[in-house]
């Protein structure tokens, strides 16, 4: 088992769903309850690697990966990823690093994993830092407009080609990163998952329902949503990260960390388990 100070980057073999897996995986031990961070749709597990500079967070065990699909994760059928085989390589991925309960970390679809995961054992999960994450239909519209099109992998490659100017908070550096971060062939059957989630699977009330504390985390672009007040009129933290859109931590590191660490320090738990 790694010390609590020392850094483990490996590729995990795993089986979900029988799918052939090699998952790209970085990690830290320790005994605390860990803290799993889960990356949204074009993204990587290096997104959260600053962990690893925050003074907030020395020695604190935590597990990063890229999901499959994504980085340098190896998957030998892209077309069976979507929501659910996300969240089983999840709990494949925890029940392989012998975690137990832990707090949790998650972007964009990395969040609605968290999700599904967390209203399926929800005994597990100790706190839950939504950035981001898919909710309601209106989460949805590049996904949906790229299903519009005969190949959606291929409408938001371009999409991100030409977007590289967007008026939006981390756009640029977002669409250069989409190719190397990306698998096309996974596009397709995870938009339609998300969407399909989005649209009919009661995603607010199962976020709502959990036990466990609960920030929800948006950049001030992002501030129209209409359920923010839903959320917040049933205890949800909600963090507004100034100077940012989508992805708070393209745009404004410090200020995201500062939140992420300052919830923890009010919910952290112990625990005595080593993993």
């Amino acid at each position: 088992m790694p010390s609590a100070d020392r850094v483990v980057h490996e590729q995990i073999p795993l089986r979900v769903h029988g799918v052939n897996l090699k998952v790209a995986s970085v990690r830290r031990g320790g005994v605390d309850a860990p803290v799993v961070f889960l990356h949204g749709f074009g993204t990587s597990k290096e997104d959260y690697l600053d962990v690893l500079q925050r003074h907030e967070f020395a020695g604190r065990p935590f597990l990063a990966y890229d999901t499959p699909g994504a980085g340098a994760t190896e998957c030998a059928d892209l077309g069976e990823v979507d929501l659910p085989f996300l969240a089983e390589t999840a709990r494949a991925m925890l029940d392989r690093a012998g975690i137990g309960r832990f707090h949790v970390v998650g972007h964009s679809t990395g969040a609605l994993t968290a999700l599904l995961l967390a209203h399926k054992e929800p005994g597990r999960v100790l706190s839950f830092v939504n950035i981001k994450g898919v909710l309601a239909p209106e989460d949805c519209v590049l996904s949906r407009q790229a299903l519009n099109h005969r190949d959606p992998g291929d409408f938001l490659f371009k999409l991100a080609e030409r977007s590289r100017e967007t008026p939006c908070y981390g756009g640029g550096l977002y669409a250069a990163n989409l190719p190397g971060k990306v698998q096309r062939g996974a596009v397709s059957t995870l938009f339609r998952s998300m969407v399909e989630l989005a649209d009919h699977g009661n995603l607010l009330q199962k976020f709502l329902s959990l036990p466990c504390p609960k920030m929800y985390l948006y950049g001030e672009q992002c501030a129209g949503l209409s359920y923010l007040p839903i959320l917040d009129a049933n205890g949800v933290e909600l963090a507004e990260i100034p100077h940012s859109g989508h992805l708070p931590l393209y745009s404004n590191p410090v200020a995201t960390w500062r939140q992420i660490a300052e919830f923890h320090a009010r919910q952290l738990i112990p625990s005595a388990r080593r993993w």
